[in-house]
């Protein structure tokens, strides 16, 4: 689970395009008020148009400080001569009958479908139901290493990228409480490669399917995670308690769980999709489809996990801390 997320960029976001919105309306109200009638145009580029509408989209996207009159309208400046520099690049592209061009018209066909099916999956994700509070508050109860007993760890590892018959070596050592050191010397005398590091971490930013075995650990003990032909040796160098309060963690806990209901409906939706449509290999893909499919449907699991799986890396070096961090991002 990730750590629980301020909403305030968010809001920010959509408080700075409300705040743009009413002073360049307002801004172009008066500027038409002579005519005796209203404008949501911005600037004209030639025979083209920018709108208020396209500075809002801009600063929606624009992390400026909403509680200062003068970023907002600098920003909406600023956004705005954007908008005029790509206009003027859009004006002479067309000029030039870029649009027409192989590349550009792939291009935009590729954004045209993106952005469609980004909007329908939108939509759907909009439609699944919210995490009720008894989840909540059962999640909550099933997760003490979380919460209630949540731990603030100093960590030190030994990553070895090619360990041959040596895990039980490793094991070993770390059953028996072996320092950091002690772990390093022994994998030196026996000429195998290893990599090294410490860390401070919270519990949320551990992989929630390491924090458990890591949570059952005292300070001075230490686990083995293999990985490949290798493995890495974590060890708690000690660690402090630092509970969270149910009340503080609901609004972290309403989010994790309205991404996982968030996540099942698009894919339920894209399976119903797929199970509704023909859908036909050709050519070299008819074959490696086929394989493909075979093995995806053995492994896939009937509902997902709630643990956030670490992410993949092409790395063999990267720290098993890392990998969670990237997991959980």
């Amino acid at each position: 689970m990730k750590p629980p997320v301020s909403l305030a960029p968010r809001l920010g976001a959509i408080a700075l395009a409300a705040s743009a919105a009413l002073l360049l309306a307002a801004c172009g109200q008066k500027e038409a008020s002579a005519s005796g009638e209203a404008t949501q145009v911005a600037a004209k580029v030639g025979s083209s148009e920018i709108s208020v509408h396209q500075i809002n989209q801009v600063l929606s996207r624009t992390p400026v400080n909403t509680s200062s009159k003068e970023a907002v309208q600098a920003a909406s400046r600023a956004a705005l001569e954007r908008l005029i520099d790509q206009q003027l690049a859009v004006d002479q592209a067309t000029e030039q009958k870029l649009h027409r061009s192989p590349e550009v018209v792939a291009q935009l066909e590729a954004a045209r479908r993106e952005v469609l099916a980004r909007a329908y999956l939108q939509q759907v994700a909009g439609a699944s139901a919210k995490p009720e509070p008894d989840q909540v508050r059962a999640y909550y109860r099933e997760n003490p290493a979380l919460f209630a007993e949540r731990r603030v760890f100093n960590l030190q590892e030994i990553r070895v990228v090619k360990l041959g018959d040596n895990l039980e070596l490793l094991q070993t050592m770390a059953r028996e409480g072996r320092r950091i050191e002690e772990v390093a010397d022994a994998l030196r005398a026996r000429g195998i490669a290893f990599g090294g590091g410490s860390a401070t971490r919270t519990a949320e930013q551990i992989p929630l399917d390491l924090l458990p075995k890591l949570h059952a650990l005292k300070d001075g003990q230490s686990l083995v995670v293999p990985a490949g032909e290798g493995a890495t040796l974590i060890r708690v160098a000690s660690s402090r308690q630092v509970p969270v309060s149910e009340e503080v963690a609901t609004p972290g806990i309403v989010q994790y769980l309205g991404n996982l209901g968030t996540t099942e409906t698009v894919r339920n939706e894209i399976k119903r999709l797929r199970a509704a449509t023909p859908i036909t290999y050709m050519g070299e893909f008819q074959q490696t489809a086929a394989a493909a499919r075979a093995p995806a449907a053995a492994a896939a699991p009937a509902a997902p996990s709630v643990t956030a799986e670490p992410a993949k890396t092409d790395d063999p070096d990267a720290s098993v801390i890392e990998r969670g961090l990237q997991g959980l991002k």
